[in-house]
């Protein structure tokens, strides 16, 4: 794994078959197709409304005015065929403790059961423990077993911390030590 620059400034990283990178304007239909598939239990908010939105011009805005897809969530470029497939990130929620990120990430239900999102997660804890982070946390649906393996995997061990809603799920906390 290669890092190629510090927490809060462009960000390129490398493993074996990835390449994670800022986000490129004409990338807004893979978030879009990612807002589109979806699990119906995610929250409306997180979901395509039943006014189509967002549509890929905003997601495109998104991209061109927010740090969050330029520096938080890197897109995830498979280097044999240079396509995205998703995002792995650090993104300060708000929902965990101060000066601590959480990780996220998404891929396309496509390559789902690769070891594509573990792979780039790795990549993603490796360069927050060269930039000194101590500890990272992450959240997951109580449904979402996959993304549970996944944390899992990477060393992630859940709280007693849980927000339940009736209607989504329980969200669970994990955290990790770096």
């Amino acid at each position: 794994m290669t890092v190629g620059a510090e927490l809060g400034s462009e960000v390129a990283l490398e493993t074996s078959r990835l390449r994670l990178r800022p986000w490129r304007v004409a990338e807004a239909v893979v978030q879009r197709e990612l807002w589109a598939e979806r699990d119906p239990r995610v929250p409306p908010h997180r979901r395509i409304d039943a006014d189509g939105h967002p549509t890929v011009a905003e997601l495109e805005d998104s991209i061109r005015t927010d740090r969050l897809w330029s520096v938080g969530l890197l897109a995830i470029e498979r280097k044999a065929s240079g396509d995205v497939i998703g995002y792995c990130g650090l993104v300060d929620s708000g929902r965990g403790p101060a000066g601590e990120p959480e990780l996220a990430f998404e891929l396309l239900r496509r390559v789902w059961c690769q070891g594509y999102a573990t792979e780039a997660a790795v990549a993603v804890l490796d360069w927050a423990r060269s930039s000194g982070r101590e500890r990272l946390w992450a959240t997951v649906w109580d449904w979402n077993t996959a993304s549970r393996r996944v944390l899992t995997k990477l060393g992630f061990t859940e709280t007693e911390r849980k927000e339940v809603d009736a209607v989504h799920g329980t969200t669970l906390f994990t955290t990790r030590r770096l």
